[in-house]
C-alpha cells in the first residue's frame, strides 16, 4: 500500500503476557499505554492527522499513513491492501470520507472517523454499518473536556425553562471547511434532545484557533457561560486513538459522545 510506515519501538511484556489484541491490558503508565501494539491506518496527513499518528506511535502502536492524493475515492482501501490492519482512523474531508467509510465497510475493516461536515448522510451510513455488521465509530470532538461540556450543556439546558434563552457560539481557524462546527451541532443536538429547544449558532473564523465553543443562557436577571478552549489538536488526538484501541474488537454503529467514559 502507497504511504508511510513507521515502526512502533519493541515492548518488553512481562512474563506470562500473552502477545495477542485479545490480551492487551493497560499497564500503570500514564496515559494507560497498551501492552500491545495495534495496527493502523491514518487516511489524511493534515494538521489533527499527524498529532493523531504521533499519539499512536507514543502508545507503541504501528501506523501507516495514506494520503488523499494515494487514496482517490476510497480506491485504495481493499480487503487485501488491509490485511493486517486492525483499525482505519478517518482525519480527511467530508468530500472523502463517504467513500472510505464505504470502503472499509466492505473490507470487514473497523473505522473510526474524526472528519465533519458529512452528518446529514449519518443515516445511510448506520444503515449500512448495521447491515454489514461492520465495525463503526465517529465522534464530532474525540476530546474528554468536550464530551464532558455536552453532558454539563444537557444539563445546563434545564434553564430554559426558567426564562433563559441561548445561543451557542464557535470560533476556528480560517482553514476549517465546514461550517458550523461539528461540535457545535453536536451541542446543539444535545441540548435540543434535553429540552427541546433549538439554539442557533453563530459561526467564526478567523486566524489559527483550534476551536472555541461556548454555550451562553441569557435572562433578564444573569448570563450563565459554558465554555470549552481547546490549547492544541493534542486532545482530540489522544481521544481519536483511544477510540480505535477501544473498537478495535467490537462491532456496531457507535457515537465517541456515547462511549467516552469507556475509552
Amino acid at each position: 500500500m502507497p504511504g508511510y510506515g513507521v515502526k512502533a519501538p519493541p515492548l518488553r511484556l512481562r512474563s506470562g503476557q500473552a502477545l495477542s489484541l485479545k490480551s492487551a491490558t493497560r499497564t500503570g503508565h500514564p496515559g494507560g499505554i497498551y501492552t500491545v501494539p495495534m495496527r493502523f491506518l491514518l487516511l489524511g496527513a493534515g494538521k489533527t492527522g499527524s498529532l493523531v499518528a504521533e499519539a499512536a506511535r507514543e502508545r507503541h502502536h504501528e501506523v501507516n499513513v495514506l494520503r488523499s492524493t494515494e487514496n482517490p475515492q476510497g480506491s485504495a482501501l481493499t480487503a487485501a491492501s488491509l490485511g493486517d490492519t486492525d483499525v482505519v482512523i478517518d482525519f480527511t474531508t467530508p468530500d472523502a470520507v463517504l467513500d472510505n467509510i464505504a470502503a472499509c465497510v466492505t473490507a470487514g475493516k473497523p473505522i473510526v472517523v474524526g472528519t465533519t461536515g458529512w452528518y446529514e448522510h449519518l443515516p445511510h451510513v448506520r444503515a449500512l454499518v448495521e447491515a454489514s455488521g461492520a465495525s463503526f465509530l465517529f465522534g464530532a470532538n474525540f476530546s474528554i473536556g468536550i464530551n464532558l461540556l455536552l453532558d454539563i450543556a444537557r444539563t445546563a439546558s434545564a434553564a430554559t425553562q426558567h426564562g433563559y434563552t441561548g445561543q451557542i457560539f464557535e470560533r476556528h481557524h480560517v482553514h476549517k471547511k465546514d461550517a458550523p462546527s461539528g461540535t457545535a451541532i453536536a451541542i446543539q443536538n444535545a441540548i435540543r434532545g434535553a429540552c427541546g429547544q433549538e439554539m442557533e449558532i453563530i459561526s467564526f473564523r478567523e486566524g489559527e484557533v483550534v476551536g472555541m465553543h461556548e454555550v451562553i443562557l441569557d435572562s433578564p436577571h444573569d448570563r450563565i457561560y459554558l465554555c470549552h478552549d481547546a490549547k492544541s489538536r493534542r486532545g482530540f488526538a489522544e481521544g481519536a486513538v483511544r477510540a480505535a484501541e477501544w473498537l478495535a474488537e467490537k462491532k456496531g454503529f457507535y457515537d465517541f459522545q456515547d462511549v467516552w467514559r469507556e475509552v
